[in-house]
């Protein structure tokens, strides 16, 4: 399908193998997760602009002495085993757990992984303040001299997916074996999240090891149950540092999220500025009991799944707007990808101007990039359904629960109205009463009781979020250091296999959520972004044989220990 519609584009073709690197990047960028460099008197302004490298200047001696040491194998063999040791402590979360106060059985694992951090990194706890939030969530603070300066914060989660017991032997290796095998360290969390969080107390021990006294106080924030929300632990670590230190206490927040791919002749750096928004709505149909003998003409399930089928039948529609994250993704890959698509990087620039080829590159992308839909509008997914308990008993009650990840130009409250609008009519013509998020102003004019039931919509689990606040890049201080400090730490790389000219950093749109939900209000500067490529996960996150590759875990560190010297002593930052 694809082919044959880009065969009849009037302008140059695409390849088959063009067509391949298209999706594979765009589904990248639009996952995961843009720069200033001077444009000549007199030409267009860039549409993708890009900062220069920022090398940490102010600390070039102290540079030269670490360059040697990630260079040693002696440094990298024990930085592998810090990420191999904490991936062997299985730090689970369920999506129902108990607060720590009340299960302290089950949470007491994140105790064991305490206990190996302060033993891993002896000269962070000697140095660093460390406080315990909601008894497991973990805030380490470095002071430093300069108490104008805004602190930096850097952020992780300590919790991993649980792993399916049916499927331990399907693993390479155990996973929680934390094994490095010459090439990748293996096990749960070896790539998300242990790995930055560990990354990140490596670069911290390793600048403690070489005398750096920071200027400016770097603070780092661990959540508990990030994959289930972080309910816990970064609800915690919020009211913590809110109380601590205050709103908009923070220069810049880095967090867990994109990464690098080499894509179209460019290795793309994407760092998030932005989250889509979540809503799961749970749709509940009660029902009068009785023997399934003598049966209504549509039972509760018969009705819920009518209700499923409206909805399905009416997806929400997906625009692509100049404004938003998505299509500044699409201006960096036309400005920066050389081996872009003639027909489609021409699309891409005229559209800055021309309506016309707008749509036209909306419909160009609807048609070969699956994920184009997911990046440009909310979408809907119908993930549980229950109802019945005995096959000759009519069910009293069936519900479903439908996710929603919530496009950035929406909002929670319109998903919810759009909601009620599908499946009132069905309503009544059930004869079912309705209510829809306890809001009046849901219902139309004509609601009247009814005597054959109820439809109630809510929401599942009280944990509805608008899509998040859209980290400034235009010319933005934090944005500059950040970028800077990406492209100098590609152009000073220390891999074997990831040797490449030209490097571009792009704006970025999470589609799923982190921790940084809960932290708005403590600095306009959050980025999700872990300096890690595509190609170091072996197998992705959440599935079986997780592992990273251990040349980008080191990247990963010499990013976080530029980031740090780069944020000590500049002017990007308040």
């Amino acid at each position: 399908m694809w082919a044959a519609y880009i065969r009849s584009l009037a302008e140059d073709s695409f390849t088959l193998a063009q067509i391949s690197d298209l999706s594979c990047a765009l589904y990248y960028l639009s996952t995961f997760w843009y720069g200033y460099a001077a444009e000549p008197p007199g030409s267009e302004a860039p549409a993708c602009p890009q900062a220069q490298p920022l090398p940490p200047t102010s600390h070039g001696p102290l540079l030269q002495t670490l360059d040697a040491l990630f260079h040693s194998e002696m440094y990298r063999l024990r930085a592998y085993e810090s990420l191999g040791g904490a991936v062997r402590i299985p730090t689970e979360t369920q999506d129902e757990e108990l607060p720590p106060s009340e299960d302290p059985q089950h949470w007491s694992v994140f105790g064991r992984l305490h206990a190996y951090l302060e033993d891993r990194f002896p000269l962070i706890y000697l140095n660093l303040t460390v406080a315990k939030v909601n008894s497991y969530a973990l805030v380490f603070h470095w002071q430093g001299s300069d108490i104008s300066l805004k602190p930096i914060l850097l952020t992780a989660h300590q919790d991993v997916v649980p792993v399916e017991p049916e499927t331990a032997s399907h693993w390479v290796h155990p996973p929680y074996s934390g094994f490095f095998d010459g090439k990748y360290i293996w096990g749960r969390g070896s790539c998300d999240d242990k790995s930055g969080l560990i990354a990140s107390m490596t670069a911290i021990e390793t600048l403690l090891d070489n005398g750096f006294k920071p200027e400016r106080s770097i603070v780092l924030a661990f959540g508990i149950d990030e994959e289930r929300g972080g309910v816990y632990g970064a609800t915690a670590i919020r009211d913590y540092l809110l109380k601590k230190y205050g709103e908009n206490a923070f220069s810049i927040l880095v967090d867990e999220g994109g990464g690098y791919s080499d894509m179209f002749g460019t290795m793309f750096a994407t760092p998030a500025i932005a989250e889509k928004g979540k809503l799961d709505v749970r749709i509940e149909v009660a029902t009068p009991g009785g023997h399934s003998s003598i049966p209504p003409a549509h039972t509760s399930i018969g009705i819920l799944s009518r209700l499923i089928t409206e909805l399905e039948a009416n997806p929400h529609s997906s625009t692509l707007k100049r404004e938003g994250t998505y299509y500044q993704q699409l201006q960096c890959l036309a400005e920066h990808g050389p081996s872009l698509p003639p027909a489609l990087g021409e699309t891409i620039k005229d559209s800055r101007k021309s309506d016309k080829a707008l749509s036209r590159l909306g419909e160009m992308l609807d048609r070969i990039f699956p994920t184009y839909k997911p990046s440009t509008g909310t979408t809907q997914a119908v993930d549980i359904v229950r109802g019945g308990v005995k096959s000759n008993a009519l069910p009293e009650r069936a519900y479903a629960i439908i996710n929603h990840r919530i496009a950035d130009y929406s909002s929670v409250t319109e998903v919810q109205a759009r909601f009620a609008s599908i499946v009132s009519p069905l309503a009544r013509s059930f004869n079912l009463s309705f209510k829809a998020f306890e809001n009046e102003s849901f219902l139309d004019d004509n609601q009247q009781p009814m005597s054959s039931g109820q439809l109630a919509l809510t929401d599942a689990y009280g944990s509805g979020l608008n899509p998040a606040p859209i980290t400034p890049t235009d010319r933005s201080g934090p944005w500059q250091l950040l970028s800077g400090t990406i492209l100098f730490a590609f152009a000073t790389n220390q891999r074997t296999e990831i040797k490449h000219g030209q490097v571009a950093v792009a704006p970025g749109l999470s589609l799923g959520n982190t921790d940084t939900r809960y932290y708005w209000n403590l600095t306009q500067h959050i980025f999700r972004y872990g300096h890690l490529g595509a190609s170091d996960r072996c197998n992705g996150a959440h599935t079986i044989n997780e592992a990273v590759k251990a040349e980008g875990y080191l990247e990963m560190i010499r990013f976080f220990t530029l980031f740090i010297l780069n944020a000590d002593k500049t002017d990007l930052l308040e």
